[in-house]
């Protein structure tokens, strides 16, 4: 007996259909689109190339051949400036905690920026760069003063204001760095 074609269409559709096979939507198309132009701006594409791989990508059907648009096109990622803030806002609790870091920079020297280098450091890009940036900025002074004499101990006053301003930025989110620092702790 011949099978019915409902039982022989359900039949195929219980055969797993391979990734490559399954068709596409807009959604997935708009990743590819936005690769292939940033691929034209850093000059790995020219103009009429770029035109056909954006019309290859428009009528894809399936993920195998929307794949084969970026075949030779692997994602590079930009490394972050040194110094340049992460692309990302902190949350409260690490604008808090990187405050925190330069508060305690006034009060303790470099022993409060040192403990919350050794504990809180791993939390996030934002509050590491804080802590250092306040733990550098202690041991600068620190070192100021003691080839000094201690005739640059008068410069505390001074660095109880820019701690202060530091602490300001930290909460608000933005990146800041003491002026005249020694970068001892990276």
């Amino acid at each position: 007996m011949a099978p019915t074609p409902a039982a022989a269409h359900d039949e195929d559709m219980t055969n797993p259909v391979p990734p490559g096979a399954l068709r596409v939507s807009h959604a997935e198309r708009e990743p590819v689109v936005g690769r292939l132009q940033e691929a034209y701006a850093e000059g790995r594409l020219d103009k009429p190339e770029l035109d056909l791989r954006l019309h290859l990508a428009m009528t894809a059907k399936t993920r195998a051949d929307l794949d084969a648009v970026l075949a030779d096109l692997y994602w590079v990622p930009v490394p972050p400036v040194h110094g340049q803030a992460a692309s990302y806002d902190p949350t409260a609790e690490q604008r808090l905690l990187a405050a925190l870091a330069h508060v305690l920079g006034i009060m303790t020297l470099f022993v409060g920026p040192l403990i919350m280098m050794c504990t809180r450091a791993k939390r996030s890009p934002y509050v590491r760069q804080h802590i250092v940036t306040a733990l550098n900025f202690q041991l600068t002074l620190l070192i100021v003063t003691i080839v000094t004499f201690g005739v640059g101990g008068i410069v505390y006053a001074v660095a109880w204001i820019v701690a202060g301003v530091g602490a300001l930025l930290a909460l608000a989110g933005s990146p800041f760095r003491y002026p005249f620092t020694l970068r001892l702790v990276r």
